[in-house]
């Protein structure tokens, strides 16, 4: 089940540098909540994949759900419940603001994550070495 990656950990590296970048550098209403998010899912999943052979489908939903789960949390303020409101690491990894279309930029980048995955899958099954001589 645990297997190395380089593909899917170069990736999730780049992205998490992307991520970083748009967190650093970007204060607009649209690429830092809204692509960063879309971007986030695909950023766990490509680090899931890194370390362990995952079925694409489980590991989509999986990534889906957490990523829902963590926006409930924002609805029902969990940060401040638990009193780490003052606590910047809190706020970054759980987040602090609840919105309604998050869930729609995390199901986009788990399609976007599908899509890639059928078009990998597609490319290897036509490839010349995979078809019988």
């Amino acid at each position: 089940m645990l297997k190395f990656s380089p593909g899917y950990f170069v990736f999730a590296l780049a992205i998490f540098v992307t991520e970083v970048g748009i967190a650093l550098f970007v204060d607009d209403l649209f690429i830092r909540p809204y692509f960063g998010d879309t971007l986030v899912v695909i950023l766990i999943y490509c680090f899931l994949k890194s370390f362990a052979k995952l079925p694409v489908i489980a590991t989509a939903v999986a990534v889906l759900l957490f990523s829902y789960l963590v926006e409930i949390t924002q609805y029902f303020n969990l940060v401040g419940l638990l009193g780490l409101d003052h606590s910047r690491t809190a706020t970054v990894v759980m987040g602090n603001s609840f919105e309604w279309f998050d869930f729609v930029a995390y199901t986009v980048g788990i399609l976007i994550v599908l899509a890639v995955e059928q078009w990998r899958r597609e490319k290897i099954a036509t490839a010349p070495e995979a078809k019988p001589n």
